[in-house]
Order: structure tokens, then sequence, then C-alpha cells
């Protein structure tokens, strides 16, 4: 009923604006009175706001749209509208989103989740990454994408150009929607840009003002969290929940009203903030009083921009008409549209309204193409406006109107437009020159000493633009587009002759340099520009009449540089006969800049000159001086030589880090790279001579070899030799490197095959590490996949590690020991590598010159250099100084680049002379080098022999022997003649003779290097062997060989008896062989046997709570003593909720040292700042002295007792006590003793004699002291140190396991060791058996050295408590089995774990023999009896408990009926009856194959334990896993002395288990779970693993999506976590999500580990792509992802974005991790190694 009355007061209402003659002024007048009463006008927001502005505001709105109800209107316009093609999701901060590499015009076109799972691009090369917010999907702009442009949701049928669609509204309805969006975004914007706090618009003023005002606070970058917090709790009086839901809201949406009142309330609150805020930051908070209309109005906006969004999405109609209204030229020419006073007031928006007006521009104008370009050619209009703005703002880009320049400048045709007609380059380098101004100098250069970083962080920003504008270069060239394209190049040389020689530097000399000069301002800049400056050069590259223009243009600007100008006039320099006429400059002691832009580009566009052979068309190229053009950038690489050679070591490190950037990978492209290009087109240019005589005298080595300057100063000396080694190196690279298109013909693929060869001659990489050294180009793409193929082999990663690249034997030809990227310590490395791997393969350790490819026609003359008289000058220099061998005057790194020159010029020569007739090659070198020296006397070849016979120059023998033989084969191929065999013989003869020698020389050292590494291995075996010995607990799984002298087996006999007694329990048990065990302890080294009354030996462990086995996961029971019904810790639940493991790494110590390591630990760790968070030593907690694993106690070794077993009298013994009798004997002795009787909730003695005396009587009724008949002893005797360690390690495993405070004399003391006994058992089987490994003989000697000495602890425990309590907890545990002794809360069947209660009753037991006045035990074989009798009860019990807990019974093959089903079937029949439950379909094939499955973990728990308890060989069954099932349960039976068909036991015992039988099924408790009114455990236990994970990423990124947190309504960034253990996705670090656990704040994370994990958790962080490991609340670390991607690498954070795959060995490997109970150990291993200093708030996880 009232949704009709709605309808037609809407309907009404809408019918009064339509007929009104002025329908603005109506809407407005309406909006006036509803808007402030249903917002703002009552203390409190009331709840009903939506609802109120749903019915009065947004529906009669609505309707005046439609002309009818919305509904039916709605439905309509469904079936008219098409589906847009464009899928224009906006994305949140943090959102996966993926761009396809292979088919993406540019990196910043992006699919989101949906669009991209439903792509072709899926099965493509993609990347993924979080977006940083503000983005929208591209699926379906045909621009962004070169195949594939939409998914097969978006996918119109056929793929149609992105054409605006015909509007498809009537008419009428168009009309109605064009004046209702023309009120309402004239009302929006008003109030978005409303600057007034008190006024309303005229139109919208009321009539009456009321008194009512709101104090509201701005959300701004300078404060904190919890300044904001402190100042509101200050302020406004509230509590710490209230200021913190306060600041979270202001955080999120730009404001938040904090008090409602007065004027003077707001006014004084205002002050209070501005106050208080003022103390902790130097700026206030910024706070201001609104009206309550004001504050109404604003919010109604808010909300109408939601609508707006919402009424869009409706029809592309509607789309249109609001676009046609936003951008509508205003009538007023001074006004600009709507939407653009919007954007140009996005600065002074608060962030929720800029929210609103970004995602309306988004879903409107960015998805019609033709709005876009009017909204693009907006932008660009006010762009240096904008841009000022968001440089004065302080809010993040993300959400600033600026960054959505990346939706309309990366558009292709747009942004061609936009340069045509707006000439958007011009507009972008204009505002980066507007905003740079305040750093230029007197001479116009940047200077940005104290300049202010997060400005400059912001001017950077728009550098990205300019970058996105030219993206895409054009096909096809306009003449306007060449226009306006040169026109922004000229004001980006602008830009870059600001750069130009900018901070200059000059060498200090004497004294060092005071203050650092600022230099990393220069680099950012450079780093920004590297990709437009081969942007630019691309662009020009593509029009020849471009490239001519723009060259010139350059050069004309550097023409135009004024600085670094000589201060002297041109002087001649000689050498050689040669005369050189150049000003002269020394680096070392002038002013010399590092930014050289105008020159780089003129060098790259010179090099796109001659490789698209435009420069043919070069106007009088002869005007342009390349001396003075290759001055400054040879003045540049003679600084870097002379920092290597530290020269300049007073100016400090920032020097030091220039040189470093200019030669990096981030740099190099457009700083050295292009540098030595300027060298090689001048010296393809200028005279041989003459640029060698030039790169001598500006590394000021002229004097140096002209031979007229000596020196005898060492430092000086150094200088010179460094300086020789970098110019020859130099030299080296200009005519070595030509892999430059346009230098040599080789296309851009072969620059990156030899980039990569060559890193990979330094070690095998890392696809990542390879990608890191390696240039990106403009789309982030090294070209390294194309590649790598070709020239590496990949080798796979193991369970760690990451998969590497080998670079491939064929590829090794290419390597260049002086290749020009190479770093200092790379070269030394990959020429280590080389050399090493050269001998390996049996070569000479020549690493001679590759070939490299012949130079392009313009840059031929180079070689030129290779022949020249100063080369061969500057080498005989070089080499004459060493053949004088005076040791200050020459270095070995400078011999060896003189060789590779020498290499490189006959290499240059052989190919010359190979390719033409000898008469036609004017290369000369060889000859050059032959003829002898004018001044020196001696030839460059015989120099070389000289220096071969040097001592100090043995490594490079091979290089010099290569050489020689170049020479000759050179020499040959000059004659004309192939070089005769007969001669050849005899040139190499004596060569040949040495190398003999040699050979024989190092097969002698051979010999002698291998004797000599066999006596040190036979030292080493023998050290070995003492080691083992002496810490047989690390190597030995049996630990009884003691001393090397002793027999480890005493007879053969002996061993043939116990292959026969593989018997633990009962009359036939085996003996117990008496064993040394003697240990080292790993503190002292001192040895010691381990001897029930000698010193204590202890084993590290560590104790803690586990749900690895739990049947219920997520529900954790509380252990409270006094809380009624919770039978934990006497009884453990079959669920397994959550136990007690103990787990050790096996080393072991005295029980003295370890108290004096503990206490040393104590002392050392106060000291230590970050230690605490390792170990936690309130809680005894320490790490392993040998291991460093994480322990908190420690578990004392008790020797087994040796026991030799009297059959005989076994056997007599066994006729009087069968089993009636020794239950009645059990239960005489218990009624008798005064610890249990005395409690008055026993059952009345009549009903329970009553069970006894039915056929339970054998001979007479026995009575309290029976049981002492049938043979005691002695306790064992422990010493006084054993003792206390066992009270130690009770204590420990009591404290952890209840989590309580430790008392040493609480009751559950006993019980709680029993309970880690039994738990570490169960783990351990659960762990063999998911490993498929044999049941024994697999244990690691760790587990298994720490599983005796618990059960040997366990044992013990009762000769350490009170005697009365253990006898209680026995009575107690008895009557589950016995319900005649049964209390009022013992539970039933169904609700214990049997193998709990096998150990709690078997190592209770001996205290029943405890008398007044001696302390007693029993006797071997009263122990047996009472092994076997409490093993067939509890076999029995477990049976029955595994019937009634199963459904399904197995179909079992038919065939002839066995003994084993006959005893089944009646067994179940019998049960069938007791409890009122027939099933006549099942077989006793079936029920038999159901109980043995289900008792089989039980089985194998009570092997481990008896074996440990006992020490009895197991039989030969058990230790191997190729034994079926079927033999391994008969292995455990015989083990176990049980009969194969267990099914026997009911048989054998029938006359007293009836009866137990019909009490067992009766309880009311096995009803009501057989009702299914209770859970029921079936079996055996379904096994923990960690959840299932999709083999591909992106579908876990995919499922965090979608995931909603549940306490949030928000969908702002998460960080959506799994847990591994079940699978629960939960919203960690995130306030939403905060709980309390224990009167303390934690995250999702933390509290979902303490119910999940009983405080241990492992959580997948989807969108960091991390594990995370929680111990507790103050204790976590990350792991390693178990997703690879191709390259065998893991990916923390998405930061390289490959698509990733499941490794299943690593996630099997994170599996063990957690059932091994290994996680506290790896989080204890990590934090040590990592060494925070402060520590992360795991708790907030």
């Amino acid at each position: 009923m009232a949704e009709r009355e709605k309808s037609l007061n809407g309907l009404e209402l809408s019918k009064e604006w339509q007929e009104a003659a002025d329908s603005r002024a109506e809407l407005l007048r309406y909006l006036k009175e509803q808007v402030p009463q249903i917002f703002c006008l009552k203390d409190q927001s009331s709840p009903h706001e939506e609802e109120l502005m749903q019915s009065r505001l947004l529906h009669p709105l609505e309707c005046f749209l439609f002309g009818e109800d919305p509904q039916e209107g709605l439905e309509k316009l469904k079936h008219g509208s098409p589906a847009s093609q464009l899928c224009g999701r906006v994305f949140k901060e943090g959102e996966t989103v993926y761009s396809c590499r292979d088919c993406a015009i540019d990196p910043t076109c992006v699919l989101c989740m949906d669009c991209f799972q439903d792509s072709v691009h899926k099965s493509h090369r993609y990347k993924m990454h979080a977006s940083s917010g503000g983005g929208f999907c591209d699926c379906g702009d045909v621009e962004a994408w070169k195949i594939g442009p939409c998914c097969s949701k978006h996918d119109p049928g056929a793929a149609t150009a992105m054409v605006t669609d015909d509007c498809v509204l009537e008419p009428e309805l168009y009309d109605r929607a064009d004046r209702l969006f023309r009120v309402l975004l004239q009302y929006v914007t008003e109030f978005l840009v409303w600057e007034e706090n008190f006024e309303l618009p005229a139109e919208l003023e009321p009539r009456a003002k009321e008194d009512a005002y709101y104090c509201v606070l701005y959300n701004d970058e300078h404060h904190s969290y919890d300044h904001v917090i402190y100042t509101l709790q200050r302020s406004v009086l509230c509590d710490p929940a209230e200021a913190q839901t306060h600041t979270a809201l202001i955080d999120k949406e730009g404001r938040r009203a904090v008090k409602r009142g007065n004027h003077d309330d707001c006014k004084r609150v205002k002050d209070d903030i501005r106050r208080n805020s003022e103390h902790i930051s130097l700026q206030p908070l910024r706070v201001e009083i609104l009206h309550a209309a004001v504050m109404a109005h604003q919010t109604f906006v808010l909300h109408l921009g939601s609508w707006f969004q919402k009424v869009i999405g409706y029809s592309v109609g509607f789309r249109q008409a609001f676009c046609q209204v936003a951008l509508e030229p205003n009538t007023d020419i001074d006004r600009p549209c709507l939407i653009s006073r919007l954007m140009l007031h996005d600065a002074k928006m608060y962030k929720g309204a800029r929210k609103i007006v970004h995602e309306l521009i988004f879903c409107s104008i960015l998805m019609e193409t033709e709005f876009k370009r009017f909204f693009a050619i907006e932008f660009t209009k006010h762009y240096m406006q904008l841009q000022k703005d968001f440089i004065n703002d302080d809010h993040e880009r993300s959400i600033s109107i600026t960054a959505l320049s990346v939706q309309i400048f990366t558009v292709p045709t747009l942004a061609r437009q936009l340069i045509e007609e707006d000439n958007v380059i011009k507009v972008i380098v204009g505002t980066v020159m507007e905003l740079l101004r305040e750093h230029l100098n007197d001479s116009n250069r940047f200077f940005f000493l104290g300049y202010n970083s997060d400005k400059f962080s912001r001017i950077q920003v728009i550098f990205h633009d300019l970058r996105y504008i030219l993206i895409s270069k054009p096909s096809v060239w306009t003449e306007e587009l060449r226009r306006q394209f040169l026109e922004g190049f000229k004001d980006f040389l602008g830009l870059l002759k600001c750069m130009q020689g900018m901070e200059e530097v000059k060498r200090q000399l004497g004294q060092h340099i005071a203050v650092e000069p600022e230099w990393e301002a220069g680099f950012t800049l450079q780093i920004q520009l590297r990709h437009i400056l081969a942007m630019f050069q691309d662009w020009c590259s593509s029009d020849d009449e471009i490239l001519l223009l723009a060259f010139k243009e350059c050069h004309k600007c550097l023409m135009q540089c004024s600085n670094q100008p000589f201060r002297r006039s041109p002087t001649d320099y000689y050498m050689c006969k040669h005369i050189l006429h150049v000003r002269p400059y020394k680096v070392s002691q002038e002013p010399v800049s590092i930014h050289l832009p105008v020159s780089r580009l003129l060098a790259g566009l010179y090099v796109l000159l001659c490789g698209t052979g435009a420069i043919e068309r070069l106007e009088n190229p002869e005007s342009y001086d390349f001396t003075q053009l290759a001055e400054h950038p040879l003045r540049c690489v003679v600084l870097a030589a002379q920092v290597s050679a530290e020269m300049w070591r007073r100016n400090g490190l920032s020097l030091v880090s220039q040189v470093y950037y200019y030669q990096d990978v981030k740099c190099r492209d457009e700083m050295y790279d292009k540098d030595v290009v300027m060298l090689q087109i001048a010296a393809s240019k200028m005279d041989a001579n003459h640029f060698l005589m030039l790169i001598l005298l500006r590394f000021e080595l002229f004097e140096y070899f002209n031979g007229s300057c000596t020196s005898k100063d060492q430092d000086e000396l150094m200088q010179w030799n460094r300086l020789t080694e970098e110019m020859l190196y130099l030299l080296i690279v200009i005519t070595g490197e030509r892999y430059v298109p346009g230098i040599s013909h080789v296309t851009k693929e072969d620059v990156t095959t030899r980039e990569v060869v060559h890193l990979l001659c330094i070690e095998p990489m890392a696809h990542s590490s390879l990608v890191k050294s390696l240039p990106e180009n403009e789309s982030r793409e090294t070209g390294l996949e194309a590649v790598i193929s070709k020239v590496a082999t990949f080798k796979k990663p193991g369970v760690s590690g990451h998969g590497l690249y080998e670079v491939k034997k064929a590829c090794l030809q290419e390597f260049n020991p002086f290749f020009y990227h190479y770093s200092r310590s790379q070269h030394s490395k990959a020429e280590e590598s080389q050399k090493k791997r050269r001998v390996q393969e049996g070569n000479d350790k020549a690493l001679p010159p590759p070939v490299p490819p012949a130079f392009c026609p313009p840059f031929s003359n180079i070689v030129r250099l290779l022949s020249c008289d100063i080369f061969i000058h500057i080498l005989r220099h070089v080499l004459q100084r060493a053949a004088e061998d005076r040791p200050t005057h020459w270095t070995e790194a400078m011999i060896q680049r003189a060789l590779h020159l020498i290499g490189q010029a006959l290499l240059e020569e052989k190919s010359q002379l190979e390719d033409s007739s000898v008469d036609e090659v004017t290369f000369d070198f060889s000859l050059k080098a032959r003829m002898i020296g004018s001044e020196q006397g001696k030839s460059l070849f015989l120099l070389l022999s000289k220096v071969k016979a040097l001592p100090s120059l043995e490594a490079q023998k091979d290089m010099i022997k290569w050489i020689l033989q170049m020479f000759e084969i050179i020499k040959c191929l000059r004659e004309n003649s192939s070089p005769a065999v007969s001669m050849n013989m005899e040139t190499t003869k004596p060569e040949e003779s040495a190398q003999d020698k040699e050979k024989a020389e190092r097969k002698r050292k051979a010999e002698a290097a291998k004797l000599h590494r066999q006596k040190i291995m036979a030292q080493m075996s023998a050290m070995q062997k003492n080691f083992i010995e002496s810490n047989k607990m690390l190597y030995e799984n049996m630990p009884e060989s003691g001393t090397q002298g002793e027999p480890v087996m005493s007879t053969e006999s002996c061993a043939m008896e116990q292959r026969e007694l593989c018997v633990a329990v009962g009359p036939h048990r085996g003996s117990t062989p008496a064993e040394r065990e003697v240990l080292t302890c790993i503190l002292c080294q001192e040895e010691q046997e381990v001897v029930a009354h000698a010193q204590a030996m202890v084993l590290t462990a560590c104790v803690q709570r586990s749900t690895v086995l739990t049947q219920c996961r997520g529900k954790i029971p509380t252990n409270k003593a006094d809380e009624p019904g919770t039978s934990y810790p006497l009884f453990m639940p079959p669920e397994l909720a959550v136990g007690t493991h103990t787990g050790s790494c096996g080393h072991v110590m005295h029980a003295t040292c370890w108290q004096k390591y503990f206490e040393a630990i104590q002392d050392t760790t106060r000291n230590r700042l970050h230690a605490e968070l390792i170990i936690d030593l309130e809680n005894g907690e320490y790490l392993c002295p040998l291991c460093k694993s994480l322990c908190n106690t420690v578990v004392p070794l008790i020797p087994l007792e040796p026991l030799s077993f009297n059959y005989e009298n076994a056997e007599i013994i066994g006729q009087h006590l069968t089993l009636p009798r020794w239950i009645q004997i059990i239960s005489a002795r218990i009624k008798g003793l005064k610890s249990v009787t005395q409690d008055n909730d026993c059952n009345t003695e009549g009903s329970s004699s009553g069970t006894g005396s039915t056929g339970l009587c054998g001979e007479g009724q026995p009575d309290f002291r029976s049981i002492l008949s049938y043979g005691v002893q002695e306790p064992r005797r422990f010493s006084k140190s054993i003792t206390e360690m066992l009270v130690v390690c009770a204590t420990t495993v009591h404290r952890v396991g209840l989590k309580t405070a430790p008392n040493e004399l609480c009751p559950r003391v006993p019980l709680m060791a029993w309970n880690t006994c039994a738990f570490t058992i169960q783990a351990i089987e659960n762990i063999l058996q998911e490993e498929d490994k044999p049941l024994f003989g697999s244990l690691q000697n760790r587990q298994l050295a720490g599983l005796k000495a618990i059960v040997q602890f366990s044992a013990s425990q009762r000769l350490k408590s009170s005697q009365a309590v253990i006898q209680r907890h026995f009575a107690d545990m008895l009557g589950v089995l016995l319900p005649a002794m049964s209390r009022k809360n013992t539970p039933c069947l169904l609700e214990v774990d049997f193998f709990h209660l096998l150990v709690g009753l078997v190592l209770s037991i001996p205290s029943l023999y405890q008398e007044e006045t001696v302390d007693l035990q029993p006797s071997a074989v009263s122990s047996a009896y009472n092994h076997l009798h409490i093993l067939h009860l509890v076999t029995m019990a477990h049976m029955l408990q595994i019937l009634l807990s199963s459904t399904d019974f197995p179909a079992v093959g038919g065939g002839e009926e066995t003994e084993e089903a006959r005893t089944a079937a009646e067994l179940y029949t019998t049960v069938s009856q007791y409890c009122g439950r027939l099933n006549s379909d099942v077989s006793g094939g079936s029920v038999a194959e159901r109980v043995k499955t289900g008792i089989e973990p039980f089985l194998r728990c009570a092997a481990l334990f008896f074996n440990c308890l006992s020490g009895v060989q197991p039989p030969e069954g058990l230790f191997s896993t190729s034994v079926n099932s079927q033999g391994q349960t008969e292995a455990l039976c015989s083990y176990l002395a049980l009969p194969s068909n267990m099914f026997q036991l009911f048989q054998e015992h029938r006359d007293t288990v009836t009866p137990l039988l019909q009490k067992w099924c009766g309880s009311p408790a096995i009803t009501k779970a057989l009702k299914g009114k209770t859970q029921i455990v079936r079996y055996p236990r379904r096994r923990n693993r960690l959840i299932d994970l999709p083999e591909d990423y992106s579908a876990l990124l995919n499922q965090a999506c979608h995931f909603q947190c549940p306490k949030s309504t928000d969908d702002e960034r998460m960080h959506p976590t799994l847990c591994l253990f079940c699978g629960a996705m939960l919203c960690s670090q995130s306030s939403c999500c905060l709980s309390q656990l224990d009167g303390e704040d934690v995250g999702a994370c933390t509290a979902h580990a303490a119910t999940c994990g009983a405080g241990v958790g492992m959580f997948l962080r989807i969108r960091e792509c991390e594990i995370v490991l929680m111990a507790s609340k103050t204790r976590g670390s990350t792991y390693p992802a178990p997703y690879l991607d191709d390259y065998g690498e893991t990916d923390p954070h998405l930061g390289r974005g490959n698509p990733l795959h499941l490794c299943p060995e690593r996630y099997r490997k994170l599996n063990q991790l957690w059932q091994q109970h290994c996680i506290l150990e790896e989080i204890a291993r990590s934090l040590e190694v990592v060494n925070v200093m402060f520590a992360f708030e795991w708790q907030m996880l």
C-alpha cells in the first residue's frame, strides 16, 4: 500500500513539475523544502535517511525522467537498448588488473579480472599488477588492442568500430532527460564548488534560518591517524572507539561532522581542535563550521552523484544526454562548461566529492568517443592550471583530476588530434617549464639546491603525460602534424637547453668538500626523460623531413648553449709529426657537467640520419665542427675516468653516485651510450691521428705519451696508470662497440642478444635478474623473451631457489671481456669465469676480441684509428714500459687492454684482406707494427715477444701467443700464400717444444696436487669418523653402539631369539636388550653414558598446542578445571580438537650445561634490541645452541630398563590371570583405595557388586591385596638431577597445553604428560601415513630420539606425582571400559579417543601397586598381563566405537564366507540388538573390512608406543612400505599380541564382554548420537592437509576480487587473506575486522589462528602473493608463496606480474612444515636472519 502511495505521490509531483511554466524553479523549490528536512536537521543521522531520500527525492525525479512509473519505464528501455560494448569498470585501489604484452597498444591498456578471464588474452603473454586506483577497464576499446578488443561478454557479435551509438531514446524521453539533467547537474556543480559556509544560493535560501551548525573536520596528509584520534578525544570529549570511527571516515570520505550544535558550541570545538592539533604538528587540522542547511544540500549532492551513475547506466541515450549537458559551452563566454568548473575546483574539493566527480566522468564522458574528444580539448585547455593546483594540493594523485590524463593522452587518435589542434606537447612542456622556473639560475640552467622533494616528485608526474602522448608514433604525417610537432619539439629542446651543463662540478684540491652538493634531482629528471628522448627520436625517424629539421634545430640549440666556454685561445700540439690545433682545457682544473642532453640527442638523431640514408640530404655537412660537438661528451667520459682513477676523492660521494648512474642501466641509454656514439661520430669525421691526440689531451696524458714528463710521486704515477687504462678502454669501446642500429647493420634484437650473452657470461642468472640488468623501452619491455631461447638453456629450480639460464656454448665466441656495459666488478667476474671455463675445456686462457660487425659507410672511417701512427705510438709506449719492467710505470690491466686493441686491429686487417685484394686494402696495422720506431728503436712486434717472457705477465701469455699467430696469418694473407704445412711446422716448432715442456710441468704439478689432496682427504676422513663417533645422536638410528671397542650385538643366538619374539605385549613379549648409550653434550663436548642414577642428560624440545589432527577445525574447547562437563584433559575427545605436541631437534646436553646456557641467554637477550621478538624468555624459550631451532623445555633422557623375561613363570600366572579374573582383582584394588572411594559420585556398591558376581568370579572373591600376588618389584630410582628435569618438562607441558599458570602440584600435570605422549605419537603416525613411509625405520634420528625420550618421560611421570592422584585418574579412565566403575560424568564410548586412553591406562596402572609403607611396582610379568588385558579391552571398545559410528559399509565381493566375516556378522547382530538399530543388508565381510580400515591408525600408534616403551624389535613387515595393508595389519596384530582376526577377541572373552557390550551400547549418550542428535567422528579419521589451491594464480586473484568483507559495506582496498588450514577468506590488516582476544585488539588473521590453529596460522595474502606464518600474537614471518612463474621464480607483491602457477613440490613442503609442527621453528629462524629493529605488529594482521 505504502509502495503505491509513494508511486502516486512521485507521479503527481512529476506531473506538476512537467506542467509548470518554469520547471527548474519548481524543482529547486521542492529541493529547498525537502533536502534540509531529510538530512542534517536531527541530532543523529537517522537510519531512515536513505528511505526518505529514496521516496521523497529520488523517486519523484525518476518519475519525472520516465514520465511514468520508473519500473515500467525501465522495462521498456531495456527492451529497446543494446548492451554497451565498453566495460568501463573503474578500478579500486589494490584491485588486480591484467595487461597483454602481445596485444596491448601500450602498458596502460588493462583489463579487469572478469573481462580478462573471458578474453583471448588469457592464453597470451600477460602481466598482472595491483591497480593504484582510478583507472578503468579497456575492454571493448578497439584503439587499445591489436587483436581481441572485446571479451565474450562485451563482444557485440561483430567487431564493430567504436562509433558512438545512435541515440536510441524516444525524443520525449530524451527531452525530459535533458531538462532534468540540466537542472540537477547545475545544482550538483553549484554545491560541489560552493565555498560559503553559512549562506545558500538565493534560489535555495530558506525563509527561516535555524541556529543549527556543524563543526566539520577535513582530511589532510600532514597528520597521522593517531594525531587525529588524540585531537578528537581532547576536543570533542569522545571515547577512543568513537574517535577512531571518526578518523577512519575522515580518511575515507575526506571530511566528517564531529559536532552538531549552535554556532558558539561549534566555534569552541573548532578552536579546541586547531589548538590541540597544533601541539603535535606545525600545521593545525583543517576545520570548518557549516550551517546545517548547507551541509544537508552538500550531503544530498553526493547521493545525487551516485544516482546519476545509476541512471546513466540504464541507457546509452541517458549517457549521451548527460555528456551533452556536462560539456555544453556556457552562454556566458567567461564561464567554462559545467565539467570544466568541476575540474578546476577539483583540488579544493574533499575526497568524497572528488571521487563522485571522477566516477561520473568515467561512467559517462570517457565511455563516449565524441564527448571524450571534447573533454580532452577542455582538459588540455586547462592543463596548466590543473597541474598547478595538483602541485599545491596535498592529496595523492590517484584522487586528483590530473590522473585522468592517462585515459585521454594514451588514445592514439586523440593524441594526434590534440597535437595537431591544441599542440598538447607545447602545453605539457610549457607547464613543466613554468613549474621549474624557480629553479633556473642566472645562466638559465637548472640548479636544484634546496628544492622541495614532495613538490618535485609531483612535477615529475607531468612527464608521464608527455610519454603517453608520444606512445604511438604516426604512420602518416600531415603538414599540420609536422608543423605542430616541430613546435613542440623546439619547446622540448628549450627544456633540455636548461639542463645542458647544469650542476657543474669542479675538482676539489687540498681540502675535502664541506657540503655534499645536490645531485639527485638532476638525475631524477634524466630518468624521467629517458623514454621521452627515445620516443622523440622514434617519432623523428618515421619521417625523413622531420628528422632533418629536428637535427638542424637540435644543432642550432646546441650552438646556443654557452656553458663551459674555453678560457684560452687555440694552441698547436705536436706528436709523431702530426699537429693538432685546439683550445686547451683540463677536466681536472675547470668546471665540468655530466648533464648534456642536447649533445646526446644530437648524436641520436645523427645516427638515425645515417640509418635512414637522409644524411645525404643534409645541407653543407662540412659546416658542422665535429671536434666542437664531441668536446663535451669527451669531457664527460674523462670525468668518469678520473673519478675511477680516484682523482676526485675530495669531492665526496655525490660525484661517485653521479658517475655510477651515468653508466647504470637506468640512464646509460641516453647518457654514456650516446656519449660513445658522439665520439664515434667525431672519430668517423676527423683525421684519425688528430682524434687520438685530442683524446690524449683531454685525458691529460699528452705529455706523458710524448715522453716529456716524468714523476716519482707514487700517487701521480698511479693516476697516470689508471688514466691510461681508462683511455685504452675508451679506444676499445670507440672502435669495437658497433652494436647500434645505424652505426652497423644490426637490429634491436641483435643488440639485446649481445647484452644477454654478456650478462650470462658473468654467471648463470634468473630471469628477473636478467630483466633488471637490461634497459626497458617505453612499453617496459626488454625484448628478452624474443632472444633468450636462442642464446641460453633454462635449468628448472628445485624445492627452493629459482630457475637459472645458462649461456649456450655456441654463443661464447661473441664474448668480449671489455664489453662496455660491464661494471668493474662484472668485468673481472666475467673474465675469471670464462678463463675457468676454457681451462676446464682444455683450451688456453686467451680471451681474444670477437669479430665485430662491419661499420655502416658513414662510420667506416673509424677503423682508421686502429692503424694510424698515434695508435701505434700509444701501444708501443705502453708495451715499452712493460718491457723495461719498472713496476710503478705500468699495470697488467694496461697491458691487457693494449693486447685487446692489437687483437682488434689484427681482426680488422684480416677481415679486410679476406674481403678485398691486397692492393685495395689500405689498412696496414701489421706492417706498421713490424716497423722499427724512430725513437724507441723497437717494433711493436718485437716488444710483444719481449713482454711474453715476463714472469709478471704469466696470465697474458696465451693472449700474446694468439696475437703472434694472428700476425703470422695476416703475413700469409698479404703474401697471398696459404701458410704451407712445412713452414707452419717450422714457425711453431720452438713454440711447440715450449708447449710440451709447459704441459709436462703442468702434469707434474697436477700429480703433486693430487697426492696432496689424497693426504688431506685421509686426514678429513679420520676426523669425520671421530666426529661421527662422538656425535652418535646425530648420525645413528639405533644408539646402541657405545664406545668403539664394544660389540654392537651380543650373540647370534640372541638375535635369532629376538626375531622369533617380535611381540611387545603380553606373556610372549620379547626381551629388552641391554644397551649402552654414550652421548656427547653439544655444549661442553664431554661424553657421558645415559644411566638412571647419573647426572641428567637432556634433549632440547618444543611443546606447542596443535590442531593438525583436529576433526572439527575452528572449534577449540575451553579447558577450565572448574567447568562442569569438560572431561579434557582426563579424556581426549575423539575430534582431537587441540592436542599438545612435543617435538625435538635431537640435540643432547647435560642438564647443568643447559641451565647455564639458558641463564646466559637471559642475560644477553636483555641487551639485544629485537631478541624478544624471536624468543619469549618469560615462557622459557631459547634457541638450540647447535641448530637454532626454537625450544621451550628439555626432556630428560631415561634409559630403557634391560629386561630378560621369565616365560615359564609367565605361563603359570597366565593360567590364573584371565581377563575376568584381572577385572575382578583390579576392581577390588580400586574399591579398597581411599583415594578413589572417598569421592562420593561413584556408582553405588550394590550395582557394581551385582555385575561383579555375574560370571566374573574365578577362584573365590579377590581382596584388596590380591593384585600383589602376581609379582611385584621395587620401583626404579632416579638421580636428583633427572627428577628435577622431569618436573621442568612436565610443568612446561602442563603450562603450554592448558594455557595455564605453571603449577607442578596440579593434579592434571601427569595427565598432560600422557596426553602429549599420545598426541605426539598420533602426529608422527599421521606424517608417516601421509608420506607413505613404513612405520619403523623411516623416522629421522631427531624424531626417533625425541619420541623415545617423550615416552620414557611420560612413563616415569607417575614416580614424581602423588600416587593417590594417579590412582584416581586410573580409576576414572577405567570407568569408560568398565561401566560398573563409572562416575556421573564418565563419557560414553563415542566421546573418547581410545589411543589417549590406552596410553593413560598403561602408564598409570603401576600406581595401583603402591602400598602405604612400601613403594612397589608390578613385576615384568604382571606388567605384561596388565598391558595385554588393557590393550584387549581398549581394542574391543574401539572396534565397537568404529561400528557404532559407521554408516557406510564397503561392498565386498562375493565368495565363500571366512571365519572373520562370520565373527564380524555375529558381533554386528549383537550390537544392533543392543542398540535397537538393525541393518540386515550388511554382510559380515563388509563389517570386517570397515572395522579393519577404521582400527589401523590405532594399531599403528599402539605399535609405536609399545616399541618405545619396551624396546622390543618390531617384525620385518613393519619396516617396508611394499607390504600390503592386509600384511601390515597381520604384522601389527602379531606385534601387539592380538589375534589376526580381531573379532575373535569377542569370542574368546564372550562371558566377560557380553554384559559390557550391553552396558556400553545402552548409554543414553550413544542412543542420542545414533539418532543423529550429536556429531559423531568416523573412523579412520580424516587426515588433514592444507587446502587445495588452484593451479593458476589468477583464479585466486579472481576469488579475492569478489571477496566482500563481512563487516564492511565499503569496497575499498582490502588485503584478502586465505587460511591454508581451512580455506576461510579473511579481511586482514583492516580496522573493520579487529576483534578482542585476551582483552587486546587483534586483526582477523590473529583471531582466526587462535581458533583454527591454536595460535599457529599459515595464511596466503593473495594480493601480495606471499605466505604469512604466525605463531602467536607477537610473532610471525613471511615465506615465499608456492606459486612460480614460467622462469621458476616467486613474485612477492606481484612486482613482476608474470603469470603464476602452483608448484606442487613447494606446496607439499609447506604441508610438511605444518604437519611436522615446524612453523614455530621456521619463524624463529627467519627472525634470527632478518634482524629487524622495529617489530611488525603481527597481531594486527
